[in-house]
């Protein structure tokens, strides 16, 4: 997964697994059994009584939400001291974690920090207020971000010194280096930026979220004779935050670069001709970055959402990063400006805006220091059939990305755009890019004179601007685009294809628990499940119509369906396995998804672990959920998976009285999901595929290498393989079903 000689460990640890208690991989899906793990203890293990008059409303047995969220933010960080991690896979993890950082406190911290002015002083199944919740977010945040910065500077760059990357500071320019530096800011930086002198006529501008901006400390007089005090000096966005040196300017056999930070520091003065500049400090402001678009005032959504896209970038402020040797005065003016309170201010060793470093990854051809590539794997079935539509026909396809190709999924509607018995496509859309194999393909089916209706969430948060765009383009070409449902996300994964055979109309579709998006389909792994079960289909079919138009749907067969089924079924089902339990029979529930939040689903999930059901919950960030509590949550274990893929796979597995049920979804345990999203959660029919999918669940509750067990008092501890063989399950899964060489 990592470097080579993590690779070579990975097959040696994979064989010697082969020859213990393991299962193989289904046929159908590859050439040759593939060892693959089966270890994982289940049945019903009694460790105290149940306590019959425990209170499952008590705020005690909930953590809270938003700190929960944080621990996640906090596991991404700690990978970049992983040094199983590529060097520069580790330096990702930290620029990924700056990332997660600025949408935690433009979404998460801007809800509470609205809730404490709106006074508002409701509360969450944990019983925590606003106040109480922000406070305790500032303190541990401030604490990691110290902590992000110190590992940056300590263990990064030194590391990437010595394998010849280096980051040159102002103070070891070389004289040619200063020179090269002094004509890039006079020929690529001066020309477009705007220094704002602050004095009654400049008041200070409004600032755009998370630009880089500078804050200059000037002396002397201006041309009009003005005396100098304090002036703005915004980066624009146009600008890279890193720059390349010419590799004539570097050490022999290094990548060098400067920080457009540094070179505005180096040469500020310039900008300011006849002023001394006594002082230059970089800062930047979070804003509130939320959008609200109210069901009963909005004739037209797409409108309004355009009006909200400008607005997201002049929101409310929400934390202020200062470089940290800015004098306090300075800072506590920003502060004051921005109307912040003293803890939103975080004083940054390094760059304020880390997360524009990741364009160095992409300019360094350094496969050395980076994960080794792979190439996804393709079933059996669907190497050997040339057509995917035949394929479905003679059985379900199922597909798990990254490891195995999502080229199917495009060519499948490739496929269907090309065919002239193909009458109508319907598809969903909720992150995909306007410009992508899956909307090309759409685009070319309409220009056939297919029959294409698509279902588009506006309102998919940061992608607002690439819907709008990719709905435009398809309406151009003749597709009915249809916005979903007001009030509703569209956030089920959705495909139906309708064909002409032999007189008659078949059903073909495509459901997934990921997005149609290429890119994140190499580093999200999902589930991809291709299908001409006529059942299925039809229930998919029955979903578009209801999407589409006014009505109630008609009876679903087989799917359940958010916001109408979906939640109610998931509790029958967890209280169906307790049932179980308590005769004595074996009962064991496994969950995959991302976040655990929904507190009806958490009483059951208690309840289940009263009646002595074994509960394995793979959580990947949010769990409010407090397991190992004596007579409440002991049977209950949750684990997070942190590794090179993004976990986003959703799965929920019942053991069912030996009779096993394996559901897959769009949908997490979240109150949003579960009430205020379109949601699909499909069971997997063919028992090979339910079967495979049960081993994957269990690959990953053997995981000792990127496995986080969430402890009562609400901290996570790494799993070590200690004296054990190492096993991880993303590395095990990449082994099983990606292509060989």
């Amino acid at each position: 997964m990592e470097d080579a000689q993590r690779d070579d460990t990975t097959a040696t640890e994979a064989d010697d697994l082969g020859k213990s208690d393991v299962s193989l991989s289904d046929d159908s899906q590859t050439d040759s059994p593939v060892p693959r793990l089966n270890q994982t203890g289940t049945g019903i293990k009694p460790k105290a009584l149940p306590d019959p008059q425990a209170d499952l409303n008590d705020p005690s047995l909930y953590f809270n939400r938003e700190l929960s969220h944080l621990q996640f933010n906090i596991r991404v960080l700690e990978q970049a001291l992983d040094e199983a991690h590529p060097l520069l896979n580790r330096l990702m993890f930290l620029l990924i974690f700056s990332s997660n950082m600025d949408e935690f406190f433009e979404i998460r911290v801007a809800g509470l920090k609205n809730q404490i002015m709106m006074a508002d002083d409701g509360t969450g199944a944990d019983g925590r207020g606003a106040r109480s919740v922000l406070d305790e977010i500032s303190s541990v945040a401030h604490d990691h971000v110290d902590r992000q910065y110190r590992i940056l500077n300590e263990q990064l760059i030194p590391a990437m010194e010595t394998r010849g990357i280096r980051f040159r500071r102002r103070t070891t320019w070389t004289k040619a280096q200063r020179e090269w530096v002094y004509e890039y800011f006079r020929t690529e930086i001066e020309p477009v930026i705007s220094p704002i002198g602050l004095d009654p006529s400049h008041p200070f501008p409004r600032l755009v979220n998370k630009s880089l901006n500078f804050i200059v400390e000037l002396e002397g007089k201006d041309a009009f004779g003005r005396e100098g005090g304090l002036a703005i000096l915004p980066a624009p966005r146009s600008l890279p935050r890193v720059i390349a040196l010419p590799k004539t300017l570097c050490e022999d056999g290094f990548d060098e670069y400067v920080f457009l930070s540094s070179m505005m520091h180096a040469h500020a003065e310039e900008v300011f001709p006849g002023m001394k500049v006594k002082g230059c400090y970089q800062f930047r402001l979070t804003r509130n970055a939320d959008m609200t678009v109210d069901p009963e005032e909005v004739s037209d959504l797409a409108s309004a959402l355009r009006g909200e896209l400008l607005a997201r970038r002049y929101g409310s402020g929400v934390r202020l990063e200062v470089a940290d040797n800015c004098p306090e005065e300075l800072s506590d003016f920003l502060v004051k400006q921005f109307q912040l309170e003293s803890g939103d201010l975080y004083r940054v060793n390094g760059p304020v805006n880390l997360t524009r470093m990741m364009s160095v990854l992409g300019t360094l051809d350094r496969p050395d220091l980076m994960y080794r590539p792979f190439t996804p794997g393709l079933p059996k079935s669907v190497r050997k059939s040339e057509s995917l539509l035949q394929a479905m026909q003679e059985g379900d396809i199922l597909l798990h990305h990254p490891f195995q190709s999502f080229v199917p999924v495009e060519d499948l509607l490739r496929e269907a755009a090309l065919d002239p018995d193909v009458l109508a496509i319907k598809q969903t859309l909720y992150r995909t890019g306007a410009d992508s194999p899956i909307v090309n393909a759409l685009v070319e089916a309409a220009s056939n004179g297919k029959e294409v209706t698509v279902v588009i969430e506006l309102r998919a948060r940061f992608d607002e601007a690439d819907n709008l765009a990719l709905a435009s383009r398809l309406q151009e070409a003749g597709a009915i685009v249809i916005y979903g449902v007001m009030a509703y996300k569209t956030h089920a994964k959705m495909m139906h294809i309708v064909r002409r055979e032999k007189g008659e109309l078949r059903y073909y579709a495509h459901l997934g628990t990921g997005n149609y998006h290429s890119k994140t389909a190499k580093l999200y792994t999902d589930y991809s499940l291709m299908t001409a079960n006529p059942v299925l289909c039809e229930d998919v079919h029955k979903v578009f119509q209801q999407l589409s138009g006014m009505g109630r749907a008609r009876h679903i067969e087989k799917l359940l369906h958010a916001p109408f089924t979906l939640h109610e079924r998931v509790v029958e089902m967890i209280e169906r396995e307790a049932a179980y339990a308590k005769k004595g029979n074996r009962a064991h529930i496994i969950v995959k998804c991302n976040s655990l939040t929904e507190p009806k689903l958490i009483q059951a999930l208690y309840r289940a672990s009263q009646a002595g059901v074994e509960c394995d919950l793979i959580i990947r960030g949010m769990c409010c959920l407090r397991p190992g509590l004596p007579g409440i949550s002991e049977n209950i274990r949750v684990r997070s998976i942190i590794g090179r893929f993004l976990e986003h796979t959703r799965v929920y597995h019942f053991h069912n009285d030996g009779k096993p049920e394996t559901w897959c979804s769009s949908a997490d345990f979240m109150a949003r999901n579960m009430f205020h999203r379109v949601e699909t959660c499909f069971p997997l029919l063919d028992k090979k595929l339910a079967a495979r999918v049960r081993k994957d669940l269990e690959t990953y509750l053997v995981d000792n290498c990127q496995s986080w067990l969430l402890q009562s008092d609400g901290t996570y501890t790494k799993q070590e393989p200690g004296d054990a063989a190492p096993i991880s399950a993303q590395e095990t899964l990449l082994y099983a079903y990606a292509a060989r060489a």
